[in-house]
């Protein structure tokens, strides 16, 4: 076997046929933009295979330590691949706007929507078609051939991420401390700084009277945020917030994850919950990336597929987040320092301890 037989370089370099010039003459960007979509194509069957690994994972009712760490290298395997998604678009962009109209309208109704390896990464990872733009919902009953959307829908049926973190987080047994109460620790030192806060705004002599109105009303709001998130006794309260996916307990977990990740036993978690949070992170760039460029490209006009354009994409940008929940944990952070100190005890079952034997 040579090199070229091992990648199978035949089928692959051979795989790009221009529709100019099937019609007499080849619009030379097309070769471009047909290259730069099959290599989309190509990571996103690397993703989903790293995405698979990692959920069959976390099916586990127990995760291993070392599974866990291969979970995290495999999460920062995705995330390097998605940062080469993102600078791909730099190389289309060497495209104008001109060119791309050469053979722009060969393409309909073809789309880039029309990505089921980029769809099944979006369902593994915890997007339902119930919660898509209805752009979206329409593209699932109008564009797909039945074979395509019965495998998304059976991909759907089946636990996503998402849900597995939150089964995950649920089990972590930190959140009980026997008589050390942290939570109510926790509070009394959210509460200390929110007084602080509450004082420096109204103490403020650059603040005319409706603008510390208006800061002392959202302080207040983050306030009662905070009360409902560590009211543990009214977990249903909290679970019927629509600006969370994962349940109460499943959030002051990953909360106690953050707060206290120098703990040696915390920090591959933390790792973890920082990994999806960059995925996250990096699939809205390159959305926001994707919408620009389409803006660039085509102005107002609509998608080949029939989709609104770039307003299509900046909408999807925003509502096809997955791992929100983590990003809203930011909001119950309070100065390091101010941390309540957790008992000796409790610390020595956070860290790695050695009793040497006689």
């Amino acid at each position: 076997m040579n090199y070229g037989q091992y990648l199978n370089l035949n089928s692959i370099l051979n795989a790009q046929f221009p529709e100019s010039e099937k019609k007499g003459l080849l619009a030379h960007d097309e070769m471009l933009f047909i290259i730069t979509h099959q290599a989309y194509e190509l990571w996103f069957k690397q993703i989903l295979f790293e995405l698979d690994s990692v959920v069959g994972i976390f099916q586990d009712p127990v995760l291993d330590d070392q599974k866990m760490g291969v979970a995290h290298s495999r999460l920062e395997r995705v995330i390097t691949i998605q940062r080469v998604l993102v600078h791909q678009i730099d190389i289309i962009e060497t495209m104008t706007p001109m060119d791309f109209l050469e053979f722009r309208d060969l393409l309909i109704p073809a789309s880039g929507f029309q990505s089921i390896q980029f769809k099944k990464i979006e369902i593994i990872l915890g997007i339902k078609k119930k919660s898509r733009t209805p752009a979206d919902q329409d593209f699932f009953r109008t564009r797909l051939q039945e074979s395509e959307r019965q495998t998304l829908e059976d991909l759907e049926s089946r636990q996503s991420l998402l849900e597995l973190l939150e089964n995950w987080l649920e089990r972590i047994p930190f959140l009980e401390f026997g008589e050390f109460d942290f939570w109510k620790a926790y509070q009394t030192a959210a509460n200390k700084m929110f007084e602080r806060d509450e004082s420096i705004i109204r103490s403020n002599s650059d603040l005319s009277a409706e603008e510390i109105a208006f800061q002392v009303t959202a302080l207040q709001n983050t306030r009662k945020q905070f009360q409902s998130l560590l009211n543990k006794s009214d977990a249903n309260h909290f679970n019927q917030d629509p600006h969370f996916c994962m349940n109460q307990r499943a959030v002051l977990a990953a909360l106690f994850i953050k707060l206290y990740r120098d703990q040696p036993i915390l920090h591959l978690p933390y790792k973890l919950l920082t990994n999806l949070i960059e995925i996250d992170e990096l699939w809205t760039t390159w959305r926001q990336r994707h919408a620009i460029m389409v803006q660039r490209m085509l102005g107002t006009r609509i998608g080949t597929g029939g989709s609104a354009g770039a307003d299509y994409l900046k909408k999807t940008t925003e509502k096809n987040r997955v791992f929100s929940d983590l990003f809203h944990l930011s909001s119950y952070m309070i100065p390091r320092s101010e941390l309540p100190e957790l008992p000796e005890s409790i610390s020595r079952q956070l860290g790695f301890y050695f009793t040497p034997q006689n």
